[in-house]
């Protein structure tokens, strides 16, 4: 069975609040993003230890730090496209901010155990193409630090970035082909932009270079999203999963909610979307 896991703050901002939801629920990994109110790379070496040490007694571990690197607007590049909002999960930074941002986040995935950093593609552009060049270099030399360091680079396909569907991930894949960068897999955000994610996105993509899967569900309206609970909007979350399973997918499937129920409880939102991924991937066993 896939193994699921979760973004801590998808569930609360207060750690242990989320962990002790995503085991009730099954989850045996955790990605670390925003942790009361402050992004991971902004946390100490102490406070990752503890944040570790929280994950590790419930019994999980922690799959990935959720950086915020290379979500920034590329300079020199073409205008940012208007019609996509950029999440910034306490990310706000700047090209000039980017070697720091790299540093530390090494440093915080080896203190937590964590085996991928997730990284970017600068926000998108009206020109995606015209930034093909410059994406590759950042991501190769991202590579190129892990690879020592036993880390993967996972590049998530963003919808507000400028690789953010299937077939542009692969695309940049084919250019940069280094055995620690990878793919995280998010098959709504590449909806949002007006792919099919399964079959068409996901069939465009080298199986083995996923290393990890994000799962949300939606309805798409004019690249807008409608968030809802998983397995129950657009996403063919039963034949993504099945795919996968076919595929010999190793990783992880991560609940990215993004819903917040019909009342704005994120927690409560998260654990209904916890158990519906639990009963997915369970089917496809």
């Amino acid at each position: 069975m896939i193994p699921i896991s979760a973004i801590t703050d998808e569930f609360a901002p207060e750690l242990d609040t989320a962990l002790d939801a995503m085991a009730a629920v099954g989850m045996t990994g955790a990605e670390l993003r925003m942790i009361s109110g402050r992004n991971i790379v902004e946390h100490s070496d102490d406070e990752v230890a503890d944040l570790r040490a929280r994950v590790e007694k419930r019994g999980m571990r922690v799959l990935s730090i959720a950086s915020p690197v290379l979500k920034c607007v590329l300079p020199g590049g073409p205008p940012i496209d208007p019609r996509f909002q950029q999440d910034v999960f306490g990310s706000a930074y700047t090209f000039d901010d980017q070697l720091r941002l790299t540093k530390r986040a090494f440093e915080v995935a080896e203190k937590a155990g964590a085996g991928i950093i997730r990284v970017f593609s600068y926000w998108r552009t009206t020109a995606p193409e015209r930034c093909f060049d410059s994406i590759v270099m950042a991501l190769r030399d991202l590579a190129d630090q892990a690879a020592p360091r036993g880390l993967v680079i996972g590049l998530e396909n963003e919808h507000a970035c400028n690789v953010g569907t299937g077939v542009e991930a692969a695309r940049m894949l084919a250019a940069v082909d280094h055995p620690a960068l990878k793919l995280i897999w998010d098959p709504a955000n590449a909806a949002i932009l007006g792919e099919i994610p399964y079959p068409h996105g996901y069939e465009s993509l080298p199986a083995k270079r996923i290393v990890h899967v994000h799962a949300k569900d939606c309805r798409v309206r004019d690249h807008t999203p409608t968030w809802g609970a998983l397995g129950e909007m657009d996403i063919d979350w039963k034949g993504q999963i099945a795919a996968l399973v076919r595929d010999g997918y190793t990783g992880s499937i991560s609940l990215e909610t993004h819903w917040r129920g019909t009342d704005g409880d994120r927690l409560q939102a998260s654990i209904i979307c916890g158990e519906n991924l639990h009963k997915l991937v369970a089917a496809e066993s």
